[in-house]
């Protein structure tokens, strides 16, 4: 956990909406200057802390619509802040909240020095970012296609479709075919067509993405796609979730952000369990799992790698190391700007 610790004369606590957003403002000693509620409005907002634009910083808890706020910051060059919404428990765990009280908490965190800190990502890579994870999304809503009308013909206790996934395949089973009711192959047909039109989306989508991703960072996605497993998609993916792998001090940190960590609860040197599940990035956990499970079907050194694992730790723990495993080796090859190295990965 980072906490924001420079010092300024003005410190300004935002508890931000989609309409409206709450402003706190107070001095280096604690008084409170300002409590107004506002439009969130650009102008409106600026005309508002123009008095203490000598020295202030900008706090906001990080949600939804943090974007425009961090841009404008950083346009008229006020120190930005954007909070760690699950550590900031001073907020969600007090007896009484309102806009007013998350605006005074959120400037108190920030002028003590106390402010968890999230990661302000940049302006000209956010768009894409963004563009990439609307993409898994379409993707898992076209999974969910597929697995309806496998669990359809497992309900009517048919023959194994086999892989339906792509477009020749359905075409030699015909899904819809195998079904007498009118209204169960209707649904299916559904299914089908909508399977279809999702393949000719994320197609559309993928190019587009690949062509606006050429002009950002290519020596470190040719860098990615050199270990086994990580195709075009997952490599754009770990690429733009990092956005810069020097925001990370050590390994350790990188791999904990990517949510392959399990955290223990001590106290008193007692372990009480573990928690911190839900901190840090969810898309780049579903990545390396991802690049852990390709990564043993291309791989024969892979596959023994991952029996040795199993032996000692079983089946379940043993593609989770694989998959931390893989987080660590992506981080020194891009702070090291080295290529995947298969007798390193595999201590031969």
């Amino acid at each position: 956990m980072r906490f924001y610790t420079k010092q300024h004369k003005f410190y300004c606590g935002i508890d931000l909406h989609a309409r409206t957003m709450y402003l706190c403002i107070m001095d280096q000693e604690g008084k409170i200057l300002l409590h107004r509620d506002i439009k969130t409005n650009p102008d409106i907002f600026l005309k508002t802390i123009a008095p203490y634009r000598e020295d202030i910083a900008v706090a906001v808890e990080c949600i939804f619509t943090w974007y425009w706020i961090a841009d404008l910051c950083t346009e008229e060059g006020i120190p930005f802040v954007l909070g760690h919404a699950l550590y900031m428990k001073a907020i969600h765990g007090g007896k009484a909240k309102n806009d007013k009280v998350d605006a005074y908490k959120i400037a108190a965190l920030l002028r003590g020095g106390m402010m968890p800190m999230a990661y302000v990502y940049p302006s000209e890579m956010r768009s894409t970012r963004d563009l990439l994870r609307r993409r898994t999304h379409l993707a898992r809503k076209r999974a969910e296609l597929i697995a309806h009308i496998q669990n359809t013909n497992h309900q009517y206790n048919f023959d194994d479709m086999g892989r339906i996934s792509r477009k020749c395949d359905r075409d030699k089973i015909g899904p819809a075919d195998r079904f007498t009711d009118r209204s169960v192959k209707k649904s299916i047909e559904l299914d089908v067509a909508l399977i279809e039109y999702y393949d000719k989306l994320l197609t559309d989508l993928e190019h587009e993405i690949s062509r606006i991703a050429k002009g950002h960072d290519a020596d470190s996605y040719f860098r990615l796609r050199s270990i086994p497993g990580i195709g075009r998609i997952l490599g754009l993916t770990i690429l733009y979730e990092i956005h810069d792998i020097k925001r990370f001090p050590r390994v350790q940190d990188f791999v904990s952000y990517c949510r392959l960590v399990k955290c223990a609860k001590e106290s008193a040197g007692k372990i009480i369990g573990s928690s911190g599940k839900k901190i840090g990035n969810a898309h780049l956990k579903w990545a390396f799992s991802e690049a852990a499970a390709l990564l043993l079907r291309c791989s024969a050194d892979a596959k023994a790698y991952r029996l040795k694992l199993a032996r000692k730790h079983g089946k379940a723990k043993s593609m989770t190391i694989l998959a931390h495993k893989l987080a660590r080796s992506v981080y020194y090859i891009l702070t090291r700007k080295e290529v995947f190295n298969p007798n390193t990965f595999f201590m031969r």
